[in-house]
């Protein structure tokens, strides 16, 4: 009589998952407007972090000790410092087109829009003698760091000088500029007296400062616009109180 084979348990079949219950469409809505709303509190805190310490002061635990949250709940809407960094530069450019640009593009094309535009920079960047420009400070810290906190701020800046050449250019076309005027140079002188600003006013904290950066502004335009351009312009400014001269210096 031969022996029988031991007995050998088998597995029970695995059961089929079942399925989960789907979220109820409100509650889906309730936890991403609960999310969005987390994530726009913490960003406005980074915003303003870093416009007194610069993107460089930025961490997950500073901004944690600000917001009263963990770290791990700040780290879930950014992974990392670099991504933190990133989105405080598209969030102050996306406030610094509001504030300046979308404002001055209501104006009629030519000289009037153009002198919105530098006069809305001008009242953004005396309003942030106390804080700070994330655009200049950023441009400080990062000028010999290459990589994505570096190129979202190069970005931002060129997205800005494009919209201050198209202004220009378009003032040029409507011949409130000079045909030949250097559309590249106006713009670096433009942009030359908004650094000036910003280094007389947050840094030497001189008081006549924004003032300043209004006579250099008027002066660019003395120089480089044609008469129908200074008449379009004196039309521009409601409370001027003495027009431009009719013609500009001779210009070299």
């Amino acid at each position: 009589m031969t022996a029988s084979a031991p007995f050998v348990p088998q597995p029970e079949p695995a059961l089929p998952p079942q399925p989960q219950p789907p979220l109820k469409p409100a509650r889906v809505v309730r936890s991403l407007q609960k999310g969005l709303h987390t994530r726009a509190i913490i960003l406005e805190a980074a915003l303003g972090l870093a416009s007194h310490m610069g993107l460089e002061g930025l961490s997950i635990g500073a901004l944690a000790d600000v917001t009263k949250m963990s770290k791990s709940g700040v780290f879930a809407h950014f992974g990392s410092r670099e991504e933190l960094q990133i989105a405080v530069v598209k969030e102050y450019h996306a406030k610094f087109e509001e504030e300046v640009f979308f404002t001055a593009i209501r104006e009629e094309r030519g000289l009037p829009r153009l002198r919105a535009l530098y006069e809305r920079w001008v009242r953004r960047v005396s309003v942030e003698v106390d804080s700070g420009c994330i655009y200049i400070s950023g441009a400080v810290e990062f000028d010999d760091r290459p990589g994505p906190v570096r190129d979202a701020l190069v970005a931002m800046v060129r997205d800005w000088h494009g919209a201050l050449h198209k202004a220009i250019l378009l003032a040029q076309e409507a011949g409130h500029l000079h045909a030949d005027a250097d559309v590249h140079q106006i713009l670096f002188e433009l942009h030359g007296l908004i650094l000036s600003l910003h280094h007389d006013a947050r840094f030497m904290r001189n008081p006549g400062a924004v003032a300043r950066a209004g006579l250099g502004f008027e002066r660019t335009i003395q120089f480089y616009a044609t008469p129908l351009g200074l008449q379009i312009d004196a039309h521009s400014k409601p409370n001027l109180k003495s027009k431009p001269r009719a013609s500009a210096k001779k210009r070299a």
